[in-house]
């Protein structure tokens, strides 16, 4: 595959997936808009591993507190440690059940303009609203198991792409009153299990597939696209201390009524 083509799918990727405006959905319209041919989910998800990397580097707080945690549950103690990592379990098994039954439907039938355009939309609106119109009142400290399961919910339905793991995690979130800067960080560290299932499918695939360039394209844009996800990481969070997700919900209206005038004209 081209550098060029790497290059920007390495920054599109990093820079929109923990952005609430949907990764998945740009990277599907990468080919669209260039004429490029579909890079396929292998090099998609090479560089939704490489935002894991970034994910863990920044919040490496939350990571060790949570990996002291999963110990101190061994020897049957809790903590908050251990308690945000139950809930991110939790929260997680929603998706595996989605993916495992829906996933030859999202890889087929669902990688099209017409559904990233109404999803862009419909879920922009959504993140809007409840950040708009719900209360700011709850920190991640008193997540409890439900909203967990709730917001694991939520996540499922980014299987669709143009929905956005990060935007429809952040909306459940706020709707259930979180602070900002906690949906977000709790959006952001609920997507690590979420991105290490991803790459060892693709790990998977690329041992069967035998294909070396394809292993060092993937190599490639997933050390770029973790560069992109830092500095987006960094700027999101310092962004939402002082100021709201309207600009992105209105990105993501003007986004999908340019698609839907794309593609129904």
């Amino acid at each position: 595959m081209p550098l060029l083509h790497l290059v920007l799918l390495a920054l599109v990727q990093g820079i929109t997936e923990f952005l609430p405006i949907s990764s998945s959905g740009h990277l599907i319209l990468v080919p669209h808009i260039t004429g490029w041919s579909d890079q396929g989910l292998i090099i998609d998800a090479a560089v939704h591993v490489g935002t894991l990397g970034a994910v863990i580097i920044y919040f490496w707080r939350d990571m060790l507190a949570m990996t002291i945690g999963a110990g101190e549950l061994v020897r049957g103690r809790m903590s908050d440690g251990a308690r945000l990592a139950l809930y991110i379990v939790a929260a997680t098994i929603p998706v595996v059940i989605a993916g495992l039954l829906l996933k030859d439907i999202v890889e087929t039938q669902l990688r099209s303009v017409e559904i990233i355009a109404w999803t862009t939309l419909i879920f922009g609106v959504a993140l809007w609203a409840a950040d708009r119109f719900c209360e700011r009142q709850r920190r991640l400290g008193s997540l409890n198991l439900p909203h967990a399961l709730i917001i694991g919910i939520a996540q499922a339905i980014a299987l669709i792409p143009g929905t956005s793991r990060s935007g429809i995690t952040m909306t459940a979130a706020r709707a259930l009153g979180y602070e900002r800067t906690d949906a977000a960080r709790f959006s952001m560290l609920l997507s690590i299990p979420t991105i290490i299932g991803a790459g060892v499918l693709v790990g998977r695939d690329l041992v069967k597939a035998g294909d070396l360039a394809l292993g060092a394209d993937a190599a490639i844009a997933a050390g770029l696209s973790f560069v992109a996800a830092l500095a987006a990481i960094a700027l999101l969070m310092r962004w939402l201390t002082f100021a709201t997700f309207t600009p992105f919900a209105v990105y993501r209206v003007l986004l999908g009524i340019g698609l839907l005038v794309w593609v129904y004209s």
